[in-house]
């Protein structure tokens, strides 16, 4: 907790992000970054963010840390290993997340599906089927909790399987109000991520910002129906930067919101008519997320040649006992760690990189051996 403390104490005193990321590169971890940005550090700061470094206020920070306290709760700064490596490459990258959810999901291959905020019902229904067979397939949706195509994305996805909302406040806060249920239920499914703190109100300028971490955490950007000025184009603008697919979804000429789509089209965007499309473009780039993660995770899991003619893993004591626990019928979680003793956090990391294999299949939080 003292490493959140330091980290938080960074965050609230208004360092631009590249200092605060220039900070944790350099000294490794909150704390030693706090004291040299205490002392200076050569930064040149703010009157007032040199005051609030030496004397953060105390009710925004007992705030946070009561937050973070909270079961599913998670906070990740940029010298930590599990922050996303998607996003670590990405142009402007935040500095630190706040996360309601699982972590582990951030390094799952993720698809963002993004479009107008009032879509047509063909577009809404699209953005849906789109959502929900991707997640059926394995990928998370990724999309940014606003209303029309966004909601549709995450409600599909959470139909078959995973989703990612990144949003433009604190996570203690939903806009619109309206989502709330629906915020809930992604924290509890899948993971709500922001950089923002607790307490952050809904800021016009929150929104375009939000884009590029959709865009950052994404493989690939759908966009399902964007008029000719829209956020949506926005996040595909912010795709392409970061060396990411863009792919756009046709629609009629007499459709107004069609027209961003076409725009797209013709600057280059991969035209795609069905989500297999997407898979088919973006499955030989997951392929090279999963060698990643396989490093993080340090499983030498690599392939065929790692399992026993019973198809067992032959890591470490962990994942045997991992292994050994999951049967052919789907089990949940919890049933998982009471039979392996292991908790909730590292099986959730051992099973979405036995999922990325090919060895686990996934339905609705419940795990089972491939058949």
């Amino acid at each position: 907790m003292e490493s959140h403390h330091a980290l938080l104490v960074l965050a609230r005193a208004g360092l631009p992000d590249a200092v605060l990321r220039h900070l944790l590169e350099t000294h490794g971890a909150p704390e030693p970054a706090l004291a040299a940005a205490r002392h200076g550090a050569g930064l040149k700061l703010p009157a007032e963010c040199q005051a609030s470094l030496r004397r953060p206020p105390p009710g925004p920070l007992a705030a946070d840390l009561a937050w973070l306290a909270a079961p599913g709760h998670h906070l990740l700064g940029w010298h930590d290993p599990d922050y996303p490596a998607l996003l670590r490459r990405s142009p402007s990258p935040p500095p630190l997340l706040f996360l309601a959810g699982d972590p582990a999901l951030l390094w799952h291959p993720q698809v963002a599906i993004v479009g107008s905020r009032r879509p047509s019902p063909a577009g809404r229904q699209r953005a849906h089927a789109f959502a929900r067979t991707l997640a059926g397939a394995g990928w998370a949706v990724t999309s940014g909790l606003a209303e029309g195509i966004d909601t549709a994305a995450h409600e599909g996805a959470l139909s078959a399987g995973r989703t990612v909302a990144v949003v433009g406040t604190g996570l203690d806060r939903c806009y619109p109000e309206k989502n709330a249920g629906l915020m809930a239920r992604v924290a509890a499914e899948g993971v709500v991520v922001s950089e923002h703190p607790p307490g952050t109100p809904a800021i016009a300028s929150h929104f375009p910002s939000r884009n590029r971490i959709v865009a950052g955490l994404s493989l690939g950007t759908v966009v399902v129906e964007a008029a000719q000025r829209s956020g949506a184009l926005i996040s595909a603008r912010l795709a392409s930067e970061a060396g990411r697919e863009v792919f756009a979804v046709p629609g009629s000429v007499d459709n107004p919101l069609a027209r961003g789509c076409h725009r797209l089209i013709r600057e280059g965007a991969a035209l795609v008519e069905g989500p297999d499309d997407v898979v088919a473009a973006l499955g030989p780039v997951a392929a090279g997320l999963a060698e990643q993660l396989r490093g993080r995770l340090g499983t030498g899991l690599a392939g065929p040649s790692t399992h026993s003619a019973a198809g067992q893993p032959q890591g470490d004591e962990d994942h045997k006992r991992l292994w050994s626990a999951l049967g052919h019928d789907p089990t949940g979680m919890d049933e998982l760690a009471r039979r392996t003793g292991l908790t909730v956090a590292a099986l959730s990391s051992m099973l979405l990189l036995m999922e990325l294999d090919g060895r686990v299949v996934a339905d609705n939080g419940r795990y089972a051996r491939h058949p």
